[in-house]
Order: structure tokens, then sequence, then C-alpha cells
């Protein structure tokens, strides 16, 4: 069966925003544009990313699903760790030596996407609605354990699991209805508005996007619930905004989609040097045009055929990429 390339598309953008967002970080404090920007982008990309990987995870349950599972996450978790411990000690970082407990950067993705399979275990017994207002509830709670954060990074896995739970009880074609004329115009209103809302509240904490830290460190101990509700109103609207607009014709580039793992996994070496070595400085816009070229070239290159046969046995354990690169040079 044809893959929908819709899906391919909508993945290609999340990760160009997910490099673009961690190239524009370290600029953010000195300017409102840029901090709204930031924020913006925040407010939608890593629940739509999520929500997809939920989509595609309807095989959950099949024979030998978790052990398939645990050599495409686990195993490239504890690989990249030691990796990434490696690289900072070279760049001489002093927060090198990391324990295998707490997630290097965006590696907590991996370990929170293994546990999302094993949550709809239990979850996908459940009735639609009943197991996403459990979900929720969990996500809004965990913001009260003072406890729970990084540690394998258990608030992240919790508080954005309900976006992934509802990507997985969806089908294709609840996702192409926000394709519908009628939404697509209702959408362009409601990214306007975040975006002038975030314009003009500058003293946002984007902590509460980046769900990692409880109420207490957020400074909103006894009203935390309330915020994280209204956080994922504003996601849940945002991301659906966003899907409205991705094309589901195929292009040439529609093909990268499928290789996002490579890119989220690498592009970390590059964003780690840049900010080390002060590589870049955003003082106009022709810098943040240089910024989203080189965040295009970075996911191209990591998309690559090269990138992908060199890297595909540390990040899937496979060498298919290497021997067919072997077999058409014969």
């Amino acid at each position: 069966m044809e893959r929908n390339a819709f899906f391919d598309n909508a993945k290609l953008l999340l990760i160009f925003l997910v490099v673009f967002g961690h190239m524009i970080q370290p600029y953010i404090d000195g300017s409102v544009g840029l901090h709204t920007l930031y924020t913006w982008i925040y407010t939608f990309h890593m629940p739509a990313f999520i929500f997809l990987s939920g989509f595609f995870a309807k095989g959950f349950g099949n024979k030998g699903y978790i052990i398939k599972l645990s050599k495409k996450l686990l195993l490239p978790y504890i690989l990249f760790q030691l990796v990434y411990s490696s690289y900072y000690f070279v760049l001489g970082k002093s927060d090198w030596l990391s324990d295998i407990y707490y997630p290097h950067w965006s590696l907590w993705f991996l370990i929170s996407l293994f546990s999302w399979h094993i949550l709809l275990y239990w979850f996908k017994k459940l009735p639609f609605y009943a197991s996403l207002l459990i979900a929720v509830a969990l996500g809004i709670v965990v913001g009260y354990l003072a406890g729970v954060g990084q540690f394998f990074s258990l608030s992240r896995t919790f508080v954005f699991f309900p976006f992934f739970l509802l990507g997985y009880w969806l089908k294709e074609e609840h996702v192409m209805a926000l394709k519908r004329k009628g939404f697509r115009y209702v959408s362009i209103g409601i990214m306007v508005f975040f975006a002038i809302a975030i314009y003009y509240a500058p003293e946002i904490n984007t902590g509460w996007l980046l769900a990692s830290k409880s109420y207490f460190d957020l400074g909103m101990e006894e009203l935390g619930g309330v915020a994280r509700l209204m956080v994922y109103v504003t996601s849940s609207l945002m991301a659906a905004s966003i899907l409205a607009w991705i094309p589901s014709k195929r292009f040439l580039f529609t093909k990268y989609g499928e290789r996002t793992l490579y890119v989220y996994l690498l592009h970390g070496f590059f964003i780690q040097y840049f900010r080390e070595y002060d590589v870049f400085q955003v003082n106009g816009l022709m810098d943040l045009l240089l910024l989203t070229g080189v965040t295009m070239l970075i996911v191209f290159v990591l998309s690559s055929k090269p990138v992908l046969t060199v890297s595909q046995p540390l990040i899937e354990g496979k060498i298919s990429y290497m021997k067919h690169t072997i077999k058409t040079s014969q």
C-alpha cells in the first residue's frame, strides 16, 4: 500500500522545526521577536510529532513488537547516551558525564516513546474517552510531584502521553478531516491569535512547553494544574492548525520524512558545537535566514544516503543501506 505523503511531509516539517528551534534557542532572550517565534513553534511541534508517533503505533501488541521496539529505541538510547557524553567531554562541557537515568538533551524522546508504547498495553483496553481523560489527568497530576522530573524522562512521558494516545486512537480519515476548507480558515485565526498573545506576553515561561519541570519549579504550585490544562488546549489547537496545512502531494523532498529518527539523534552534534563555540550570531533578519538555511542543510545532510549508510548500524542495528550501496557499486 502506497504511503500517504501527508504524513511524511508533516514529519519532515516537524523535524525541521525541532532542529530550527534548537538553533535559535540561545538567542531568544535578547529579542522579543525570536522569543515569540521560538515559543510559538514549541506550542505545537513536539505535541504534533508525538501525535504522529502514536498514529503509527497501530501495530502494538503484535508478536515480537516489544523486542523490536527495544532494539529500535532502548539500544540507540544507551549508545547515544555514551556517545553524547564522550562528545561533550571533547567539547569541554562541564556536564558531560550524565547518569544513564538522566537522558542527555534530546534523548528523552527515545525513553518516552518506549514508555508510551508500554502504556498502550493498558490504555488501549479502555474506551477512547476514558483512556484520554485518564491520560490527561495523569499529565496534570504529575506536575504536583516535585520528585518527578528528568529522571528517565518521567515528567515528559506523562505530560505528552495524551498526544501519543490520541494519535493511536484516531484513524487516517480523522486526521485528513483537518484539511477541510472550513477548519483551514479557522486555523489561520488560531495561529495568528497565539502568535499575538505570545508576543504581548513575553514573560511566558517556556518550561511549560518543555514539560520537564514540576509546578513548584515553574512558580505555580497551586494553579499549576489549570495552567497545564490550558497548555493542553493551546497545543492541541496549534498542532491541529499546522497539520491542516500540510500538503498531501508527494514532492522530491517527501522521502526525507521517512528518515526523521536519524535527524533527531544526530543533529545534536551540530547544535552543541555551534553553541559551544558561538559560531552564529543573530542581529537581524539576514542572520535568521542564515540559520534557516543552515537548518535545512543539516536536515538534508542527515537524511542523505551516505549518512544513513554509516549511521544505520548504530541507530537501527542494521546494515541494509550498506549492503545496497555495495551491491549497486559492483
